[in-house]
């Protein structure tokens, strides 16, 4: 098994240290039921390491290479896998500090990440250091509600994306939280903040009818909930419709189990989110009877560590 060291050693220099896409050998038992398995991450904060053994929270657990070793895991198990994040990937070890979120990018392009969003922390190192470690990311980074225009990320991010599983074609677009007061102007510069609510339904309704998608997730970085009527997952949930699963992010909240909540248009929309440093990597499996039109899921987060990735 591939050591956490050389794990890391290798991404620094650019080489993949996992196939990426495998495919297991067994098909889904029914040939009009397809299962779509999400797996996802939000508010790594640069935790390359595990936790030590004798952490008082989390002894032993999360860990970059614990992590890859997981999704390879489970990518061998599984047809249809997306990898997903939903924000904060920079800041809170040396890791950051020493190599400015290049090891980062590069560890998760190992791991075939296939897209994520940003959260206020990726703007740390302002949003030329963002920009400056885009070429390392082999992932589209997707926010729809923060316009770019005249910044160094003009055209670099995208507002969503889409991606061909077998029959079912899945739409992914990026909310980020409002900077102001949360980082120094200087260091998100001319960036836009604009209504999470109204660009979520607008996202919504183009990966949903121009998109021609069968499933609509959001990766948000809003939070979870709030006391006070700050806009949230659960609020994003409840105000609009057309999407199917939000991925949070920002609040580090540890859910047990995906929860469900009603749209505008009274369906049951999934609301994620896994806490905080990849102790817990997210799984929420899809299932899609197409010729019913009817789909359900089932989902457990998986901790990350040393023997769940054996």
């Amino acid at each position: 098994m591939t050591t956490r060291r050389a794990f890391i050693q290798k991404s620094v220099t650019g080489t993949a240290l996992f196939g990426l896409g495998a495919l297991s050998l067994e098909s889904f038992a029914s040939d009009h039921i397809q299962k779509l398995t999400i797996l996802h991450s939000n508010d790594v904060h640069s935790r390359i390491d595990p936790f030590p053994d004798d952490d008082k929270k989390y002894p032993g657990m999360g860990g970059m290479a614990n992590k890859a070793a997981l999704i390879s895991k489970i990518r061998a198990q599984e047809d249809n896998v997306l990898l997903l994040d939903a924000g904060d990937i920079f800041q809170g070890t040396p890791y950051f500090n020493f190599y400015h979120g290049e090891l980062e990018m590069k560890l998760m392009t190992a791991m075939g990440y296939d897209a994520g969003t940003m959260g206020n922390h990726d703007f740390d190192a302002g949003i030329d250091g963002f920009a400056a470690q885009l070429p390392h990311a082999g992932f589209p980074i997707l926010v729809a509600n923060y316009d770019f225009t005249d910044t160094v990320l003009q055209d670099k991010v995208l507002r969503y994306t889409t991606f061909q599983k077998k029959e079912i074609k899945v739409g992914v677009f990026g909310l980020g939280i409002e900077l102001a007061g949360l980082v120094p102007g200087s260091l998100y510069a001319q960036t836009k903040y604009l209504d999470p609510v109204i660009i979520a339904q607008e996202m919504a309704n183009v990966l949903r009818y121009d998109e021609k998608c069968d499933y609509v997730i959001c990766l948000s970085h809003l939070g979870y909930s709030y006391k006070d009527d700050k806009i949230s997952d659960i609020k994003l949930a409840q105000t609009t419709e057309g999407i199917d699963l939000i991925l949070g992010g920002h609040t580090h909240t540890f859910l047990e189990e995906p929860l469900k909540y009603k749209n505008l248009a009274d369906q049951e929309v999934i609301v994620n989110q896994v806490g905080w440093a990849g102790v817990w990597l997210g799984r929420i499996d899809i299932f899609f009877e197409r010729k019913k039109g009817k789909k359900w899921h089932s989902g457990k987060p998986v901790m990350v560590s040393k023997k769940t990735s054996e």
